[in-house]
């Protein structure tokens, strides 16, 4: 798709208080941090979105993102129009198209919410450094987080590299309020700059191939809604059972921004405070919200783990990376039940339930012995969900190479764990139907055995 050529031109209304929000992984209105200040401070707010072609073309991006991503940024334009306002599409180079933006509009300061993955920081810093050269202010605000990388650390000023401890320093902080949404001003006299019909995920070079949730923030909204009324408050007991469907969904809305964590830190306590029977459950969802402030911070304090092993040592593992193993393990043909559910879970949804993506890395790692990295770049290009921080950290989690203080020894047994957590096996036929019959594979690895091997060969470094 070629990036749209325009004449550079100055916006006619000068003296005008002109704002550029420079909307990314926060799709969203209501509660969104950057977008609310640059509405308060100016006369006009000119709201972008840029497609990114190095985000675009990087070998790890996921299909079914663009796809979901494409339709959050039509309800978004929708609700910007709605608003009083018109979302701007831009497509190139973002240096380039963001010179563009700030000339054409004569803006005098630009907005936008904090990235903490490694290439997004090398971006924004040559941004800001552009609109700096240019006389534009430039203002960010922490907004995907609940608290930053830099917010909790340890007494003596470093960083955690243990949950727990995190988690206990995270709660003692105190938490960001809500802000209202918006509305925007368009003097009668201005004139919009330059941009894109908002393209099809097909016109960016993506094929789906599978059915997306609904998208965009009403649809996250009404989600978080349906979740708080009725599974969160039975949420400690029911998130580990793949097939009750009792986890959040709200993944995907979070990693794109439709929905803010403080919205659903503050439902998440509103529910506790009217059902107080519920503190456990509460206490373990905001667990998960904390898990996710966590890996953020270790990939800020550490980016070397984006590429490498959060313990270097572990960078020694000679992993075996049999392909034939893998292709098995990519399609859900291991001849252990849970893990092909899993896969052809996530092959078919774009997404898989939390309890199982845990196995299904540890018996990618651990009884198959293929590194961590390829399962990461496969699940990176197939989840709704895809978000590096996470996703890496949970990978590292599970191959022992990461922050887990009980680190390589935990091998989880596919077949208990299918006992344990899918007792009736309703989550395995429904994605494994010849699972009970003459006709399903035989396990491609023994378990016991390579749970033996596996130990010694992580005791070997």
């Amino acid at each position: 798709m070629q990036a749209l050529r325009r004449p550079v031109e100055r916006h006619p209304l000068p003296l005008m208080k002109i704002a550029i929000h420079w909307f990314r992984c926060d799709l969203r209105l209501s509660d969104n941090t950057a977008l609310r200040a640059a509405v308060t401070a100016s006369e006009v707010v000119v709201p972008i979105f840029i497609f990114d072609p190095k985000i675009l073309k990087a070998p790890e991006i996921s299909a079914p993102q663009v796809a979901f991503m494409i339709e959050c940024l039509r309800s978004l334009e929708k609700n910007i129009e709605a608003a009083g306002g018109r979302l701007i599409f831009r497509h190139g180079p973002v240096l380039q198209e963001m010179r563009a933006v700030l000339q054409e509009t004569g803006a005098h300061a630009l907005y936008f919410n904090r990235d903490y993955e490694p290439y997004a920081r090398e971006r924004d810093e040559a941004v800001e450094k552009l609109a700096l050269s240019l006389g534009i202010e430039v203002h960010t605000h922490k907004d995907s987080v609940i608290h930053e990388a830099q917010e909790v650390l340890k007494a003596d000023g470093g960083s955690y590299g243990v949950f727990t401890p995190y988690s206990r320093a995270w709660r003692t902080l105190a938490k960001p309020s809500v802000v209202p949404a918006v509305q925007f001003s368009r003097p009668a006299r201005w004139k919009d700059p330059a941009g894109l019909a908002l393209p099809s995920a097909k016109e960016l070079g993506f094929a789906c191939g599978i059915s997306l949730p609904p998208a965009g923030e009403r649809a996250a909204r009404d989600r978080l809604r349906k979740f708080a009324a009725i599974d969160l408050l039975t949420y400690a007991k029911g998130r580990d059972f793949p097939a009750r469907d009792a986890t959040s969904r709200l993944s995907p809305h979070l990693r794109l921004g439709t929905l803010s964590p403080r919205t659903v830190v503050a439902t998440a306590e509103k529910v506790g405070g009217e059902h107080l029977a519920t503190k456990a459950s509460i206490d373990v969802f905001v667990n998960e919200l904390i898990w996710r402030d966590f890996y953020r911070q270790i990939l800020w304090h550490h980016p070397h783990v984006s590429t490498a092993c959060f313990r270097p040592q572990y960078d020694r593992l000679q992993w075996e990376n049999n392909e034939k193993l893998f292709a098995a393990w990519c399609e859900g043909r291991t001849g252990y039940p849970l893990i092909d559910a899993g896969m052809r879970q996530l092959n078919t949804t774009g997404w898989m339930h939390n309890r199982v993506r845990m196995v299904v890395a540890t018996f990618l790692t651990k009884d198959l012995r293929i590194s961590w990295q390829w399962g990461e770049r496969y699940f990176m290009q197939k989840l709704i969900d895809a978000d590096l921080a996470s996703n890496n950290g949970g990978w590292q989690w599970s191959a022992g190479t990461g922050t887990d203080a009980q680190p390589w020894f935990r091998i989880f047994n596919p077949s208990s764990q299918a006992q344990k957590f899918d007792p009736e096996g309703h989550y395995i036929r429904q994605f494994v139907p010849e699972a009970d019959t003459f006709t399903y594979t035989a396990p491609i690895v023994d378990h016991a055995r390579q749970r033996i091997k596996t130990l010694a060969f992580y005791r070997g470094l």
